[in-house]
């Protein structure tokens, strides 16, 4: 009887280190923010600048992380990863001030960049070549499984406390991430192993071999096509950690219990599953660029339908096609650049456009929360980020089809 190939054994660690800390820290951290304001009295926007000091994750490291994940191996990092993540959340249950709040916040990015997207997907990346679409979305569906921890987060902060909840989640970080960080392995040449698993035979006959030629990271940079990808993705990540930071908020403004306001929360990266699976197993066989193309247009729709969220239709048809798309937009980013660039700088490459996404994911929340502010409603906003996905759009069909050498 044939063995699983172990490049499965690293996507399923990866995947459950995706779902906690994507339920913990992306999706379900929208709960503690309004028990954080009625604390200490701050306004939405300074608590959404030290929400979106996560972004430096993506940001200011993930070029960096990108660099040490292709020079010291993903095994590593996610251990380093676990381990900050846990004794972030430590410092943030004891946090006084705004100061030790965005401290908190800061540490939590650091750790968050060796345990997430970056090193995550580099680690999976490596080990396959003709399964990637399928291999990356087991990955992302991690991140969208992280839904089911979302009802967890107000159940336990309503139960002892929001300064508790993060402690008992910094524990768990500690007692499940470590064990699977140990799992993962860093390329499959150094283990006897070939990309997908196949014999040596196999990979001269199917031409795995001889995988596009491998691009320099200079000339990388100097590509077209990474900035195109960059900034339309830029743009899908200030309209999404806008929406998963103030769902909750947003929809208590509209009369909506909390109750419901966190199952709705929950819903989103759940339902996020059928796009993360279902675009990675599309990405196998049709044009990447279409695919994300229709997962931006997705996004304007869904944005529509958000600020018009009080009629309980306009909610679901939002909750659907917000959740492809989210879904559908992770696991295809990265099946794109494997097959543009190759794997042998993934991690650069990727930290790369993290880090331009980084720009939006840090804004997008800032602007959602000062627009709160100031006008006392979310629905314009939420109009203007419909807009915006047109440039998405135009910007990922203006890259051109992949070749060797891209």
């Amino acid at each position: 009887m044939k063995s699983v190939f172990y490049g499965w054994w690293i996507a399923a660690a990866s995947f459950f280190i995706a779902l906690y800390v994507a339920g913990i820290i992306f999706f379900g951290f929208t709960a503690f923010f309004e028990p954080i304001v009625e604390e200490f009295g701050w306004s939405y926007t300074e608590v959404s600048i030290g929400v979106s000091l996560r972004g430096l994750e993506m940001g200011i490291l993930a070029p960096l992380i990108g660099f040490l994940v292709d020079r010291f191996g993903s095994r590593k990092l996610v251990l380093f990863g676990v381990i900050t993540v846990g004794f972030g959340l430590l410092f943030l249950s004891r946090t006084q001030s705004l100061i030790t709040l965005y401290a908190g916040f800061l540490l939590l990015s650091l750790g968050a960049g060796g345990c997430t997207s970056v090193v995550l997907y580099t680690a999976v990346a490596n080990w396959f070549k003709r399964n990637i679409g399928r291999a990356l979305g087991i990955v992302a569906c991690g991140f969208g499984a992280g839904g089911i921890m979302v009802p967890l987060v107000p159940w336990l902060i309503d139960a002892y406390g929001w300064r508790t909840a993060l402690v008992i989640f910094a524990l768990g970080m500690w007692v499940l991430g470590i064990p699977l960080a140990l799992v993962i392995r860093d390329r499959p040449e150094q283990y006897g192993y070939h990309l997908d698993g196949d014999a040596e035979a196999e990979m001269v006959d199917s031409g795995i071999d001889s995988e596009i030629a491998e691009t320099s990271f200079l000339s990388v940079i100097k590509s077209r096509t990474l900035w195109f990808i960059g900034i339309a993705e830029s743009v899908r990540w200030l309209i999404l950690t806008a929406v998963v930071i103030h769902i909750m908020p947003y929809l208590s403004s509209i009369g909506v219990t909390r109750a419901n306001a966190a199952f709705v929360a929950a819903a989103v990266p759940l339902l996020s599953l059928i796009g993360r699976f279902g675009f990675g197993w599309l990405a196998d066989m049709f044009n990447k660029r279409y695919l994300m193309a229709i997962t931006y247009c997705l996004t304007g729709v869904a944005m529509i339908a958000l600020s018009y969220a009080s009629a309980w239709s306009a909610m679901i048809l939002f909750l659907l096609f917000f959740s492809m798309a989210l879904g559908g937009g992770v696991t295809l980013r990265g099946a794109m650049l494997s097959e543009y660039f190759g794997r042998a700088s993934f991690g650069k490459v990727l930290g790369t456009i993290m880090g331009v996404c980084a720009i939006g994911g840090i804004v997008g929340p800032v602007f959602a929360g000062l627009t709160f502010d100031t006008m006392g409603s979310y629905q314009l906003i939420w109009l203007a980020f419909a807009g915006l996905t047109v440039i998405s759009v135009g910007l990922i069909l203006a890259v051109g089809p992949a070749s060797a050498g891209s």
